[in-house]
C-alpha cells in the first residue's frame, strides 16, 4: 500500500480568544457567521490526501482559507484541531526538532514574493535550502547550477536578485525549491504577482519539471485557469470549506453547487476537457460482417459511414459510396475499401489539440486507446457543444440533401446480380454476431 505523501484530517483553525470553544460550536453545526463573536475561523473541517507524484491544488478567493491550510501542512501554523500527516510522519504531534527535519528533508516551500536573499547571488539563493541541509559547497552549487539550467537561469548565477526580472525572481525561487531535493513542493500563490505570459511560461515549465522529477506539488492558487491547467486533482474553498475535490474534468463537467458552478462558467473548456470525456459510442462493425453488415447498418442507423474494426481494433471507415462500388465491382472483403487514413486521436488529448482535425475530418474523430483499440469517436457537433457548454442535442430537418438523392440515383442502377454475390458471401448471422461484439466494447 502506497504512503499517501501529504494527508490533512478534519483540520481546523481558528483565530481569536477560545479557539477550541469554536471547534466545539462548529462541529455542532453552527456556522462560520455565527461563531464569528468568538474568533475567525479561517479552516473549518478540512480533509484531503495527495498522491506521491501528483499535482494537487488548493483554490479559493482571498480568504477562503487556502493560504492558512498550506502553513498547516509544514507546521508553520499549528491546527487549532485535526491532523497533518507528512509521508506518514504525524507533522502536528512532531517535536521541534522533528519537525525542522521534515522541513529539510520532505518539504521545501516557494513563496508567492520570492523571499529571495539579496546579498546573495542566484546560484547561491538556489543552493541555500541544500546549506540548510548540511551538503558541502561544491555539491550544493553543483546541484544548484543543474537545476536553475533547467529553468532557464544557467547564464544568471552570478547575478544578484536586484538585477533580475520579476519572472526571473520567481525562477530562482522555484530552483531553491528544487534543489534542496525534497520530495514535496509546497507553493503558495507563487505566479501570482506575474505578467500573464511570463506566468503561462513558468506553469507549462512546472508541468514539464514536475513531470521529468517525479516531485509531489501542493499548489495554492485563486486562479481557476491556472488550477485547471496545473492540477491533477483540485480542492476548491470556500468560507474555510473545502466544498468540491476533483479531477479537473469532474469539477468542469459536474460542480458541487452553485458556487462552483459559477466559478467554472468562464474557464477554457478546450484547455480542460479531453477526448475521452466528451467521446460518444462508436458505430462500428467488425470486418466478418462484410458489405452486407455494413451496407445494414448504415441503412438502419440512417447514416452515411461506418467504422471497422477487427478484435476492438481500428481498421478505418468505408463510406456509403465506397460500399456501392464494392458491390458494382464484387468485392465482398470489408478491409479492403477500408479507409486506414482516417485522423486518429488519443483519449488524453485536449479538446483544443483536435479542433482543427474536427474541422478538416468528413467523418467523426475515432479515439484510440492502448493496443489501438477504438474507444469512441467525437462527432463534430459533439465537440463543439462541449467547447460551448450546451448539450448536443440534434432536431431532424424535412432538407433531403442533394448527396442522398444521388445515392439513391446509384442504389437503383446497382446490377441485382451483383447484390445477391455480396449477400451470398457473407456467412449469414456473421454481422449481427460481430455488431454485438463491437458493441460490447463500446468504451
Amino acid at each position: 500500500m502506497t504512503i499517501p505523501a501529504v494527508e490533512a484530517r478534519g483540520l481546523y483553525k481558528v483565530f481569536g480568544r477560545n479557539p477550541k470553544d469554536v471547534v466545539r460550536r462548529l462541529k455542532d453545526g453552527q456556522t462560520r457567521a455565527q461563531v464569528a463573536d468568538a474568533g475567525t475561523a479561517a479552516v473549518i473541517d478540512a480533509s484531503f490526501t495527495v498522491q506521491p507524484g501528483e499535482i494537487f491544488v488548493i483554490m479559493g478567493l482571498s480568504g477562503s482559507g487556502k493560504s492558512t491550510i498550506i502553513r498547516m501542512l509544514n507546521g508553520l501554523l499549528p491546527p487549532t484541531d485535526g491532523e497533518v500527516l507528512v509521508q506518514g510522519a504525524d507533522v502536528t504531534a512532531a517535536t521541534p526538532s522533528e519537525l525542522r527535519h521534515i522541513r529539510r528533508t520532505s518539504m521545501s516551500m516557494v513563496f508567492q514574493h520570492f523571499a529571495l536573499l539579496p546579498h546573495r547571488t542566484v546560484l547561491d539563493n538556489a543552493a541555500y535550502g541544500l546549506e540548510i541541509q548540511g551538503v558541502g559547497k561544491a555539491l550544493r552549487r553543483e546541484r544548484a547550477r543543474d537545476i536553475l539550467g533547467r529553468v532557464g537561469l544557467g547564464d544568471r548565477v552570478d547575478a544578484m536578485p536586484s538585477e533580475l526580472s520579476g519572472g526571473m525572481k520567481q525562477r530562482v525561487g522555484l530552483a531553491r525549491g528544487l534543489a534542496a531535493g525534497t520530495d514535496i513542493l509546497l507553493m503558495d500563490e507563487a505566479f501570482s504577482a506575474l505578467d500573464p505570459l511570463i506566468r503561462r511560461e513558468l506553469q507549462e515549465q512546472l508541468v514539464e519539471l514536475q513531470q521529468e522529477l517525479g516531485r509531489t506539488i501542493v499548489f495554492i492558487t485563486h486562479d481557476l485557469n491556472e488550477a485547471m491547467f496545473l492540477g491533477d486533482r483540485i480542492a476548491v474553498m470556500r468560507d474555510g470549506r473545502i466544498v468540491q475535490n476533483g479531477t479537473p474534468e469532474e469539477i468542469l463537467t459536474d460542480p458541487a453547487n452553485d458556487y462552483v458552478a459559477q466559478f467554472v462558467q468562464d474557464v477554457d473548456r478546450a484547455r480542460v476537457l479531453t477526448a475521452s470525456a466528451v467521446m460518444e459510442r462508436p458505430l462500428a462493425v467488425p470486418v466478418s460482417a462484410g458489405i452486407r453488415g455494413a451496407l445494414r447498418v448504415m441503412r438502419e442507423e440512417q447514416v452515411d459511414e461506418v467504422f471497422v474494426a477487427e478484435n476492438r481494433r481500428l481498421v478505418g471507415v468505408v463510406t456509403d459510396r465506397a460500399v456501392i462500388r464494392a458491390v458494382k465491382a464484387g468485392i465482398t472483403d470489408l478491409r479492403t475499401i477500408a479507409d486506414s487514413s482516417v485522423t486518429r486521436v488519443g483519449p488524453d488529448d485536449l479538446l483544443t489539440d483536435i479542433v482543427e482535425h474536427a474541422v478538416g475530418s468528413p467523418v467523426p474523430l475515432p479515439v484510440i486507446g492502448p493496443g489501438g483499440r477504438l474507444l469512441g469517436v467525437v462527432p463534430r457537433i459533439t465537440l463543439l457543444a462541449a467547447l460551448g457548454n450546451v448539450p448536443p442535442t440534434t432536431q431532424p430537418i424535412s432538407v433531403v440533401p442533394a448527396t442522398a438523392l444521388e445515392l439513391a440515383a446509384e442504389l437503383r442502377e446497382l446490377d441485382p446480380a451483383a447484390l445477391a454475390r455480396a449477400d451470398a458471401a457473407t456467412r449469414p448471422g456473421a454481422a449481427d454476431e460481430g455488431l454485438a461484439a463491437v458493441d460490447g466494447g463500446g468504451r
